[in-house]
């Protein structure tokens, strides 16, 4: 039911797209990571980036964007036995529902999916893992919703903030030998929050 949603959410916008203004733009930034549910790892924040492009209509009140997204992000993390650093690179799709008001302001919200692409773990005790590939341990599908923020200081110029909510578990369970395993907690989900700048064309 909740991809149902999402997909709703991603559908509806792309068929009003004819009614907007558009504009084009590129931003980037950086992310500060965490996830839920971490009690057992003792979890905290890792730093990472963002870089991508947008599209969207900012003319009158309600607006759309759609944007293409790389984010690199993860989390550090510390057991009774290891600590290491978690570190994943996504491709990000939000679509997002945007309140402008005026040429300066500009309320964002909306869902989104993500597909991960990589997966890398560092740590203390080293890299080795009996499993195979770690990135079997992941989920390569996530979605999730993004709320956030743009002010526009100069013509062009634009500066925002930005929380996305994984609604998705980050790790799965596998079988190796015919044993269900798991790398962590199986419900871990993202956090980020992304503070960017860019620069959009268009009237």
């Amino acid at each position: 039911m909740r991809k149902l949603i999402v997909c709703l959410i991603f559908v509806i916008p792309v068929f009003s797209y004819g009614q907007f203004h558009l504009g084009i733009g590129l931003k980037a930034g950086v992310n500060f990571a965490n996830v839920s549910n971490a009690s057992s790892i003792n979890s905290s924040n890792s730093s990472g980036f963002m870089v991508g492009g947008f599209i969207g209509s900012h003319k009158k009140l309600i607006g759309f964007h759609t944007e293409l997204i790389f984010s690199r992000q993860g989390y550090d993390y510390k057991t009774n036995t290891n600590s290491g650093t978690v570190k994943l690179d996504y491709i990000i799709l939000p679509q997002l529902i945007a309140l402008n008001f005026g040429k300066y302001l500009s309320i964002q919200g909306g869902g989104q999916l993500a597909f991960l692409l990589n997966a890398k773990v560092d740590s203390a005790t080293g890299n080795s893992n009996p499993y195979g590939d770690i990135m079997n341990f992941y989920n390569r599908f996530d979605y999730g919703f993004a709320l956030g923020a743009e002010i526009c200081p100069a013509k062009g110029l634009i500066v925002g903030a930005r929380y996305n909510k994984s609604l998705h578990d980050l790790y799965k369970s596998v079988t190796f030998n015919g044993s269900q395993i798991s790398f962590a907690r199986p419900d871990l989900q993202s956090n980020v929050v992304q503070l960017y700048a860019g620069w959009r064309l268009g009237k």
